[in-house]
């Protein structure tokens, strides 16, 4: 399909740049019908025996500042963390990235405001350079010593069109992370999770909800535009993901039962499809996931979407229409751009039905 057909104009100031406050006051539109509600309205859309499924991935502060030493030549860097490669090694963005060259180190913790930690210093020796900036890093920690130090040296990577107008900030640690959060290793929020509260989730469970958790680490290629002219042509970025057996088992007899599925943001959409059998049931999963549903696809083993907007041309965007038809998607986001709603990952949601 032509990636033109996913495209829309949006007035900057439609751009969320803090939840809503509180959480439950953010706008919930429900499509085909668009009937406009708010998070607070989501039990009522619940039935008895839905499944509801949330991404229980954790951010962590993928946004470094580095220095790169050559003799008397110091140069700076910036390094968004994109892809975990295993305990000790990451894939990441550099800017810019033709001043690294394979073998170099980088210190991290030169460069950074934070207080001298423990682990002394965080610093890394870069092993390949691919396209388009991307930089294979191998750090001298690894595991959970690593994750500290990404704590202690590390910013939040708040999205490009957010950062763009405001700095990160301490209150955007808390902000950008869903309270499922529970498995470190994201480098962005599943942001449909972050209208959740914990009262929110006891009126869900009195409507009669089950709640599952499934992770799924989204990389930082989920900001990434399409580039092709055609979604034939467009290579998806991977993301690794997890559905254990006894969640599996658990959503097959829910749905079994009557039950719906009800993926809470895209990446549990995506995780849930990774791990659809042909006959519509769910398999355990563990590994990375290119998925990439565009209109045509067949859904196997998901009934409904919330959802946040999603940004032009991208293929989240993609994915949504095929959910839930591309005009219907059209009409929904000219309605929102209408009636005012707040746009992308602070911003309000929708309730796609299929």
């Amino acid at each position: 399909m032509r990636v033109s057909l996913f495209d829309y104009d949006l007035p900057p100031d439609r751009i969320a740049l803090a939840p809503a406050t509180p959480r439950e006051s953010a706008r919930l539109l429900r499509v085909p019908s668009l009937q406009d509600l708010t998070i607070a309205d989501l039990p009522a859309l619940i039935r008895p025996g839905d499944a509801l499924v949330v991404n229980d991935t954790r951010v962590i502060p993928a946004r470094l500042f580095g220095t790169r030493r050559r003799g008397e030549a110091v140069a700076r860097v910036e390094v968004m963390l994109m892809k975990r490669l295993d305990a000790s090694r990451w894939r990441a963005l550099v800017k810019p990235a033709r001043k690294l060259l394979p073998g170099e180190r980088v210190n991290f913790s030169e460069a950074s405001e934070s207080d001298a930690c423990l682990l002394g210093v965080l610093a890394a020796t870069v092993e390949a350079k691919g396209e388009n900036g991307e930089v294979d890093f191998a750090f001298d920690f690894s595991g959970p010593a690593l994750d500290e130090a990404l704590v202690r040296f590390g910013r939040t990577p708040l999205p490009p069109y957010i950062e763009a107008r405001r700095p990160a900030d301490e209150k955007d640690r808390a902000d950008y992370q869903t309270i499922f959060a529970d498995e470190p290793g994201a480098v962005a929020a599943p942001t449909a999770g972050l209208h959740f509260t914990p009262a929110l989730l006891e009126k869900l469970h009195a409507a009669g909800a089950s709640l599952h958790r499934v992770t799924l680490h989204v990389g930082g290629g989920t900001f990434l535009p399409v580039k092709a002219e055609d979604t034939d042509e467009h290579k998806m970025h991977a993301e690794w993901g997890r559905l254990d057996a006894a969640t599996a088992d658990a959503l097959n007899r829910a749905r079994a039962q009557g039950g719906r599925i009800v993926a809470i943001g895209t990446t549990s959409l995506r995780l849930l499809e990774s791990a659809a059998r042909e006959d519509d049931r769910l398999k355990p999963f563990d590994g990375d996931t290119d998925i990439f549903i565009t209109p045509g696809y067949r859904f196997r083993a998901t009934d409904v979407l919330f959802t946040n907007f999603h940004l032009p041309r991208s293929t989240l965007l993609m994915l949504v229409s095929a959910f839930a038809g591309l005009e219907n998607i059209r009409a929904a986001y000219a309605h929102a751009i209408a009636t005012n709603y707040r746009f992308y990952s602070y911003g309000d949601a929708m309730f796609l039905e299929r």
